[in-house]
């Protein structure tokens, strides 16, 4: 079974309420529609219900009645939520007035319905900035116990002949939001991309930390940066499979790390790779999919406390709905780590 075809049939057999709040977006709305058609998910849409129903109309969406409407203009909305965005901001001096005003913004209406319980994931960024919904996710959402630093992750489906990876999954992490990570950060971002490809991916993860150098076979400071993440990351959890510092060829050629890493645990089977800066696996991952026609789903947000998707301005209703499925996926997998 295709990964999607995986991640659909999950969200359908454990619905997920995911909140849009870009409820008037025609792009969003076309997706949503979509979801719904399919139940797949319950949606909660914020924005003002008539441009809502105008615009569905006009699109001739005909689930659209089946979601869940918020209006970020109402003034009872505002008073079930602005308490807790200020609960949540006055350590930082905000007012209650400031905290309202706040709370009618549908990025930060949509993560306290998340951060309350009354919604389970976000979808966002097709009409706003990654830094505006990053923001609003940082301010209330946070990140997961243990986590300081929210990443992004890109899974890569390999052609179904691919020896790498694992099902033709290869997930590679971060390529989108760290320039340049501490030790203490890069250990961080292996354990989430690990949780990544548990969640979304469904396969157990096998991690390597790139590096130019396998094993000694190079001394740079940025070397020592990744030994310090591996050991850093084994005492977060000594259970995980992971090692480091390994070149690209011995992490995902069998042949390769027996000749440089005989001892690594990974055998040249990693399914996880984590870059050792945001530029390395940016390139990474372009070159990936534009020389070898690979297809790289994300990027995939990973490291909150729940989850919040951001989606590029250009994405077409398909990108967003597969965001949204994926974004239940990594719901179901924080509930499912939580219960443990």
């Amino acid at each position: 079974m295709k990964l999607f075809e995986k991640m659909t049939a999950n969200a359908a057999a454990h619905p997920q309420r995911i909140v849009l709040p870009e409820g008037t977006e025609p792009r969003t709305l076309t997706a949503a529609d979509r979801i719904l058609a399919e139940e797949l998910a319950q949606i909660i849409l914020i924005g003002d219900p008539a441009e809502i129903q105008s615009m569905a109309k006009e699109l001739k969406l005909e689930n659209i009645s089946k979601a869940t409407v918020v209006n970020p203009a109402d003034e009872k909305v505002i008073d079930r939520y602005a308490p807790l965005f200020f609960e949540l901001r006055k350590k930082k001096g905000i007012t209650m007035e400031q905290a309202r005003l706040t709370t009618s913004n549908p990025l930060y209406l949509g993560c306290l319905m998340v951060k309350a319980g009354d919604a389970d994931g976000q979808v966002a960024g097709a009409m706003n900035t990654t830094g505006n919904v990053l923001r609003a996710a940082f301010q209330v959402i946070k990140t997961l116990p243990g986590i300081s630093v929210v990443s992004g992750a890109f899974l890569m489906l390999l052609p179904d002949n691919s020896p790498f990876g694992t099902d033709g999954i290869l997930v590679f992490a971060d390529c989108a939001v760290v320039p340049d990570p501490t030790a203490e950060e890069l250990a961080q971002i292996a354990i989430s991309a690990a949780q990544t490809a548990r969640d979304i991916a469904g396969i157990e993860p096998r991690v390597a930390l790139l590096s130019f150098s396998t094993k000694g076979s190079a001394s740079h400071p940025r070397v020592d940066k990744v030994i310090e993440a591996l050991n850093i990351a084994q005492s977060m959890d000594p259970t995980l499979i992971i090692d480091g510092e390994l070149q690209a060829d011995a992490a995902i050629v069998p042949s390769v790390a027996q000749t440089k890493a005989p001892n690594s645990p990974l055998s040249g089977r990693a399914n996880v790779l984590v870059f050792p800066s945001l530029e390395v696996g940016n390139i990474a991952y372009k070159l990936v999919q534009r020389l070898a026609g690979v297809q790289a789903v994300g990027p995939v947000l990973q490291g909150l406390a729940a989850p919040v998707n951001d989606l590029s301005r250009g994405a077409f209703p398909e990108d967003i709905y597969k965001t949204i499925i994926m974004t239940c996926n990594q719901a179901i997998g924080l509930k499912n780590n939580t219960a443990k």
